[in-house]
C-alpha cells in the first residue's frame, strides 16, 4: 500500500521526535511543497505534507530578474514551512529549487534570503537532475519493471524520462512550463482555439529534438507526476470523462472547455481548484502537444514527484554517511567524470589525501560535506587539462561548473568550481567566494596539496604541518625538509604572498 496518497496530518500537529524523519522542500515555478515523511524496511510514510501557490516564476521580468513581490511571496511561504520543520536536525532536510532559480538573473541574491527565512541553505538544481529526482519518487512509491515514459510539467520547465525498474535511461528537462507558456498565451485570460493552436505549436516545437530519444517505440505506459498532470487528471474523473486517465480525447474535450468559458476567470471545471485556473491553459496545451507527438494514448498520474526523490535520496545519503567508506552517487559521478575528460587519477589521488591531511590539522571538527567537497575537488582539478594544458584550472572550472553530475546540485556543482578555479594562480578572482570561512580552509589545503605534489609524485614524509590560530596558519615543516626541497620553499613563500594580498588569512613561514 502506498501510503504517500493518503491525506496528511494538519500542519497544527506536531512530531513527537524528529528521529528518523526526512523533510524535503520543492521550491518550485508555481507552488512550493514541504514533504515530511519517515521510510521503515522500505516503506514510505508521509506524516505531514503542506503546499502554497507562490507563482514565482510568474515574478520573472524581461531581463529574467526576480521582483521583489514575487520574492516575498517566496520568503513568507518558507518562514512558515520553518515555522513547521522546527527543530529538525539539519542533515535530515533539503530543499531544491528548479527552473525559475535557474534563469534568475539574481537569484544568488534571492538564495541567500531564501536560507535566512528558512534556517537552512537552498540548493539549485539543474533540468538533468531535477528529472532524475522526479523519477526516484516514481520509482519508489509505484514500482515497475516495466520501460515506462515519465512526464513532469511544472511552471517553466517540462521533464521527460524513460526508465525501467529503479533506474533512468533517459532523462531531459526543456524549458517550457505550465506558468511560463500561460503567461505568454493566455496572460490576459482570455481563451480561443487561435491561442491554443499557437500554445500547442509552441510546445511541440521544443520537444520535436527529443521525438526519437521518447518515442513510442521505448516506453510500454506513460504516467504524468505532479500538479499539472493531477489537476487534468482529477477534472476528467470529475466530469466522468475518464476514470483520471489523460487521454487524447480528454484534452481536446478540456480544451473546448475553456475556449467555450472564453475567459480564465469564467473557468467553472469540475475538480478545478482556483488555484490552478491560471495556468490550465499552458498545462493543456503542453499535454496534447506531448500526446500528439509521442503517441500517448493514455497517461497516468503518477504516485511520486520530486519532493519524495529528494526525501529518498537524502535517505541514501545519510546511510551512506554512516558507512565508513562514505560513498553515494556523487563519488561514481565524480570517478565517471575523472574518466570521461581523462584526468591523471594517481595525481588527483595523491592530491586528495594530502589535502584531506592538511584540512584536518586546521578544522578538525569539520562537517563530512566539507570534507567530502575538498576530495570531489581534488579529484577533478585537472578534468580541464583536456582542453587545455594552459590555464587548465580555468577549464577545470567551467567544466565543473556546466557537466551534468548526477546527485550535484548546482549549487555545489559552483562550489566545487571556485575550489578548482582557486587551486592555482592569484587569488583575486575568487575573491567572493572567500568571505565563506570554510571554503577558505578548504582552498588553502587544497593550494598547499597541489604545491606538495607538484613534481606528480607522492610528497617526502613526513609532511609539512599546519597550526591554526583564527586567521593566522604557521607552515611547520619538519628537520631539513627546506634543504632537500628548495624549490617547493618557492612555491610555499610565494604562496604566502598570494594569501597576504586578499587577507583572508595570514600564512606565516618558518624562519630561516
Amino acid at each position: 500500500m502506498d501510503n504517500s496518497r493518503m491525506p496528511a496530518q494538519p500542519a497544527s500537529s506536531s512530531v513527537p521526535s524528529w528521529r528518523g524523519v526526512l523533510a524535503s522542500i520543492d521550491i518550485g515555478s508555481n507552488s512550493f511543497r514541504l514533504e515530511i515523511g519517515q521510510t521503515t524496511r522500505g516503506r514510505y510514510r508521509r506524516i505531514d505534507y503542506l503546499k502554497e501557490t507562490v507563482r514565482l516564476g510568474a515574478g520573472l521580468d524581461a531581463e529574467g530578474r526576480l521582483s521583489e513581490e514575487a520574492a516575498q511571496r517566496g520568503l513568507v511561504c518558507l518562514q512558515r514551512f520553518r515555522a513547521r520543520l522546527a527543530g529538525i536536525p539539519a542533515r535530515q532536510l533539503r530543499a531544491v529549487a528548479t527552473q525559475t532559480l535557474r534563469e534568475a538573473a539574481n537569484r544568488d541574491a534571492f538564495l541567500a534570503r531564501a536560507a535566512e527565512a528558512l534556517g537552512h541553505p537552498v540548493e539549485v538544481i539543474s533540468g538533468r537532475e531535477e528529472a532524475r529526482l522526479i523519477y526516484k519518487g516514481v520509482a519508489r512509491l509505484q514500482p515497475s519493471m516495466h520501460p515506462r515514459l515519465v512526464i513532469d510539467i511544472g511552471g517553466r520547465s517540462t521533464e521527460l524520462i524513460i526508465g525501467a525498474g529503479s533506474v533512468p535511461m533517459q532523462a531531459e528537462s526543456f524549458g517550457i512550463g505550465s506558468v511560463s507558456l500561460s503567461m505568454r498565451y493566455f496572460g490576459d485570460g482570455l481563451f480561443t482555439e487561435e491561442r491554443f493552436r499557437a500554445a500547442q505549436i509552441a510546445a511541440g516545437a521544443e520537444f520535436e529534438e527529443a521525438l526519437e530519444t521518447f518515442s513510442r517505440r521505448h516506453w510500454s505506459e506513460a504516467l504524468g507526476s505532479s500538479g499539472t498532470a493531477g489537476a487534468v487528471s482529477q477534472i476528467l474523473a470529475a466530469a466522468g470523462i475518464s476514470d483520471g486517465a489523460i487521454t487524447p480525447e480528454g484534452l481536446a474535450w478540456c480544451i473546448r472547455a475553456c475556449v467555450q468559458a472564453g475567459r480564465v476567470d469564467a473557468l467553472e471545471l469540475p475538480g478545478l481548484k482556483p488555484e490552478r485556473r491560471a495556468v490550465l491553459g499552458g498545462g493543456l496545451a503542453i499535454l496534447s502537444a506531448l500526446a500528439a507527438q509521442f503517441g500517448i494514448e493514455a497517461l497516468q498520474p503518477a504516485r511520486g514527484a520530486l519532493r519524495q526523490g529528494v526525501i529518498f535520496d537524502l535517505e541514501e545519503r545519510l546511510a551512506a554517511d554512516r558507512d565508513p567508506a562514505h560513498h553515494d552517487l556523487r563519488d561514481d559521478t565524480v570517478a565517471e567524470l575523472q574518466q570521461r575528460f581523462r584526468a591523471d587519477a594517481m595525481q588527483a589521488r595523491r592530491v586528495q589525501d594530502t589535502a584531506q591531511r592538511l584540512h584536518r590539522q586546521v578544522q578538525p571538527r569539520a562537517e563530512l560535506d566539507l570534507q567530502r567537497e575538498l576530495g570531489w575537488a581534488a579529484a577533478l582539478h585537472e578534468i580541464g587539462m583536456m582542453v587545455s594544458h594552459h590555464d587548465h584550472h580555468r577549464h577545470s572550472a567551467y567544466l565543473i561548473a556546466h557537466v551534468d553530475a548526477p546527485g550535484f546540485s548546482q549549487t555545489q556543482q559552483r562550489r566545487l568550481a571556485d575550489l578548482v578555479l582557486g587551486h592555482r594562480g592569484g587569488l583575486r578572482k575568487i575573491e567572493a567566494a572567500l568571505a565563506e570561512p570554510d571554503l577558505v580552509w578548504q582552498l588553502l589545503a587544497l593550494r598547499l596539496a597541489v604545491l606538495l605534489c607538484h613534481a606528480r609524485c607522492a610528497p617526502d614524509e613526513p609532511l609539512p604541518t599546519l597550526a591554526a590560530d583564527g586567521r593566522a596558519v604557521q607552515l611547520r615543516l619538519p628537520a631539513g625538509w627546506g634543504e632537500r626541497h628548495p624549490r617547493t620553499l618557492h612555491l610555499l613563500a610565494a604562496e604566502a604572498e598570494a594569501w597576504a594580498r586578499v587577507g583572508a588569512l595570514q600564512l606565516q613561514m618558518p624562519r630561516a
